[in-house]
C-alpha cells in the first residue's frame, strides 16, 4: 500500500537515583540519555519528519541552566540529535566526563529527566517550530514547560477562543503551540497558587521556591485544560523543577505505556519497545488507562491519577494494523488473525481451486497477515485431504501419495526494490518510475492457468495499486489477481492521528460516488451537502451525524470493491481482478480489544470527528465535485 503517515511517538525516562548511581553500576552516567535514544530509535517507524529531546538537571544551582533542547528535521533527525549533544561531551577527557562533579554542574543535557519525540506531520505544517518537545521558558524552573505529544485535537479552534479570552496572544496557530499557551497559563497559576501558600506560612526567598517545586501538583492543570481536549492524544509534559506528567485520552484511541522498577521510570508507545530496551517481560510493562496520567515528581515519586472520566473505549485498530511494531505479541497474533480469518472469502474468489493459486504478499507490512493467511489455507487443505482419505479407504499407494503432496502453493512474488525520488516532479516521469518500485519474480505462476493472491494491509487511495503493483504483477500474465485488504474498505477519513484527511483520497468514496452518478443518484449528494450546511451550525461539543454514511448505504461491499476495481484497473490489463476486503465484524474478531473502527464505520468516538468529516464532505462538494 502507499504509505501513510501517523502523528508521532513519545519516549520519557525519569532516572530515580543520583547519577553516581548509574556511573558506578552500568560504567557510565549517560545510562539514561543512552535508554532514550534506544526508547526513540526502536519506534523511528512513528516519525520520519522530525525529532527532539529535552533533558532536565535537576541539581542545577540558581543562575545555571537546567533544561537543554535539541530538535532536527528529516528521516536523520535522531542521529542529529544525538550526536549533537554527544558533541557536547568530545572535547572531555576521560577523568572529566567521570567526574561527576563536573558533569552535574556544568556539562549539558546530564540530568536526570528526559523527554523524547519523534514527529509525523497530518497538518501539512512543517519546519523545525513545529518539531517537539516544544518549550515555554520562565525565570522561574517550576514555571518553565516543555511539552510533546502523539495526538490530534478536531477542535483547535475552540482552545484557541478559550486562551484568547482571557487575553493571551498566541504566536503561532498550531494545535501545539496553542497547547503548551493553554497549559503555561494553568502552570502559572498553580505555581501562584502555591506562592500565596508559602508567603502565608512567612517563607520568603528561597525556602518560597522550594516550597513550591515540592508541593507543585500537575494534575491540577490537567483538570483545568483537558475538558477541553476533542481528539486522541497522549500529552507529555515536564516542568525546568523536574515534575513531570503523561496523560492519554479519555476514549484510549492512542496508545502509552510504562515500566517502573527502583531505577527508572520509562514511558513510551509501544510496549515491545519497552520490553526490549529495558530486557523485561511483557507483563512488567503496563498500559496507561484512558483519561489516566502518570505523574512522576521532583523526588521521582510516581503516582496515577484520573483526570478524565473514561468516555467509549475506542482505542485506533490502525495501530494495530499497520503503525505499530508487530515484535509485540499481541499484535503479532492479531495480525496473524487478520489474515487467518479471510480464508474463506479468498477461496471463494478463486473458486477453491487451490492447486491452480499462488499465494504472495505485498512487502513488508502485509507479512504477518500473510502467515496468517497461510495458516487458514493450509487448514483447509487438510480438511480437503481428510475427506478425499476418509472417502475411498483403499485407494491405492500412488493415489495416497499425491492427495499427500497437495501443498498450498505461496511465494514471494512481489519485492520491494527502490523509494520513489521526491524530486522526480514531471507527473509521467515520475508515473512511469512508479512501475518499478516493486520487483517480480518470474516463473512462479503458470501462464494463462494459475490465479494470483496477494494481501495487503490496506487500500486507502488506491495509487500504488493503479500505478504500479496491478500492472507489475500481470507480467506474469495470470488468469486472475485477486488483491485481498487485511482490513476493511477505509471509506472515512482520520482526524486522531493518521494523515488521511480528505474524501477525495479514499478510493472507496470515489467508487460510492461514481455508483451514484451511474445510478442517476445525484440528488442524494445534495441532499447530504445541504444537511452537512445546517449542522456546520452546531457547536463542536455537540453531537452530530456523520452524512458521509448515507452515500455508502445504497450500496454492498461488493457493489464498492468492483467499482473500485473499475478506476484501479489499467487500460491494458490482462488478467481479471477482484479485490477481497474483510468485514468490520471479521475485523473485531481479529482485533477484539481495539475497537476504534471510524475509517471504516464512521463512527467516531468523538463529537469532533463527525463535524470534521461532514465539513471535509462540504468541501468534497464545493473544491472537486462541482468542478
Amino acid at each position: 500500500m502507499e504509505p501513510l503517515k501517523h502523528e508521532c511517538g513519545i519516549a520519557q525516562i525519569r532516572l530515580r537515583k543520583p547519577l553516581s548511581y548509574y556511573q558506578q553500576k552500568y560504567g557510565t552516567w549517560m545510562y539514561g540519555l543512552n535508554k532514550l535514544y534506544l526508547l526513540m530509535e526502536k519506534q523511528h517507524n512513528r516519525g520520519q519528519d522530525g525529532a527532539g529531546l529535552a533533558v532536565v538537571k535537576l541539581n542545577s544551582k540558581p543562575g545555571d541552566e537546567y533544561l537543554f533542547r535539541e530538535r532536527a528535521l528529516g528521516a536523520s533527525a535522531i542521529k542529529e540529535i544525538f550526536d549533537a549533544v554527544y558533541h557536547q561531551f568530545n572535547s572531555l577527557t576521560s577523568e572529566q566526563l567521570d567526574d561527576l562533579d563536573l558533569v552535574e554542574g556544568e556539562l549539558p543535557f546530564a540530568g536526570e529527566c528526559y523527554m523524547g519525540h519523534l514527529r509525523y506531520s497530518t497538518t501539512g505544517k512543517s519546519g523545525i517550530t513545529f518539531v517537539h518537545p516544544m518549550t515555554r521558558r520562565s525565570n522561574w524552573r517550576a514555571k518553565c514547560l516543555s511539552i510533546c505529544g502523539n495526538f490530534n485535537l478536531t477542535n483547535v479552534d475552540g482552545v484557541f477562543d478559550n486562551i484568547t479570552a482571557v487575553g493571551q496572544h498566541p504566536r503561532h496557530v498550531s494545535d501545539m503551540h496553542i497547547l503548551l499557551e493553554q497549559l503555561g497559563h494553568r502552570l502559572d497559576r498553580e505555581v501562584e497558587r502555591l506562592y500565596k501558600v508559602g508567603y502565608q506560612h512567612g517563607l520568603r526567598g528561597m525556602d518560597i521556591t522550594h516550597y513550591i517545586e515540592e508541593r507543585i501538583d500537575l494534575s491540577n492543570i490537567l483538570k483545568e485544560c483537558s475538558p477541553l481536549w476533542d481528539g486522541g492524544y497522549v500529552m507529555c509534559g515536564l516542568t525546568g523543577s523536574g515534575e513531570s506528567y503523561t496523560m492519554r485520552d479519555p476514549w484510549g484511541i492512542r496508545p502509552a505505556f510504562y515500566y517502573i522498577d527502583d531505577e527508572i521510570i520509562v514511558v513510551a508507545s509501544e510496549r515491545p519497545v519497552i520490553q526490549t530496551v529495558m530486557n523485561v517481560t511483557y507483563d512488567k510493562v503496563t498500559e496507561l488507562k484512558p483519561g489516566e496520567a502518570l505523574f512522576i515528581n521532583k523526588d521521582g515519586e510516581p503516582r496515577l491519577k484520573q483526570i478524565a472520566d473514561p468516555k467509549q473505549f475506542k482505542p485506533c485498530s490502525f495501530e494495530r494494523i499497520y503503525f505499530s511494531r508487530g515484535s509485540d505479541r499481541d499484535i503479532y497474533k492479531e495480525r496473524k488473525a487478520l489474515g487467518f480469518n479471510l480464508t474463506e472469502p479468498i477461496l471463494k474468489a478463486v473458486g477453491y481451486d487451490m492447486d491452480h493459486t499462488v499465494f504472495s504478499f505485498i512487502p513488508n507490512t502485509a507479512e504477518v497477515a500473510y502467515y496468517g493467511m497461510l495458516e487458514g489455507l493450509n487448514a483447509h487443505l487438510n480438511e480437503e485431504k481428510f475427506d478425499a482419505i476418509k472417502a475411498n479407504p483403499s485407494m491405492s499407494d500412488e493415489e495416497l501419495k499425491c492427495i499427500l503432496a497437495r501443498k498450498v502453493r505461496s511465494e514471494k512474488v512481489a519485492i520491494k526494490d527502490i523509494k520513489l525520488r521526491t524530486f522526480i516532479s514531471e507527473a509521467k516521469s515520475r508515473n512511469d518510475l512508479a512501475t518499478h518500485v516493486y520487483d517480480i519474480t518470474y516463473g512462479t505462476v503458470e501462464r494463462g492457468v494459475d490465479n494470483l493472491v496477494v494481501i495487503d494491509d490496506s487500500i486507502v487511495r488506491g495509487t500504488t495499486l493503479r500505478q504500479s503493483i496491478l500492472s507489475i504483477l500481470d507480467r506474469l500474465t495470470p488468469k486472475k489477481i485477486v488483491v485481498v485488504s487485511s482490513c476493511p474498505q477505509v471509506r472515512y477519513p482520520d482526524y486522531y492521528g493518521i494523515d488521511m484527511s480528505k474524501m477525495r483520497e479514499f478510493i472507496a468514496f470515489r467508487a460510492a460516488i461514481a455508483l451514484i452518478k451511474e445510478r442517476g443518484m445525484q440528488a442524494l449528494l445534495e441532499q447530504q451537502y445541504q444537511r452537512a450546511l445546517e449542522l456546520s451550525n452546531e457547536g463542536w461539543s455537540v453531537e452530530v451525524e456523520n452524512v458521509v454514511k448515507a452515500i455508502y448505504a445504497p450500496f454492498t461491499i461488493e457493489e464498492i470493491s468492483a467499482k473500485i476495481v473499475d478506476l484501479l484497473r489499467p487500460e491494458d490489463l490482462g488478467a481479471e481482478v477482484e479485490l477481497v476486503y474483510p468485514s468490520i465484524e471479521e475485523l473485531h474478531k481479529s482485533i477484539p480489544n481495539h475497537l476504534g473502527d471510524w475509517y471504516f464505520s464512521g463512527d467516531y468516538p468523538t463529537p469532533g470527528g463527525s463535524h470534521l468529516v461532514n465539513k471535509a464532505f462540504i468541501d468534497y462538494m464545493e473544491q472537486d465535485y462541482k468542478k
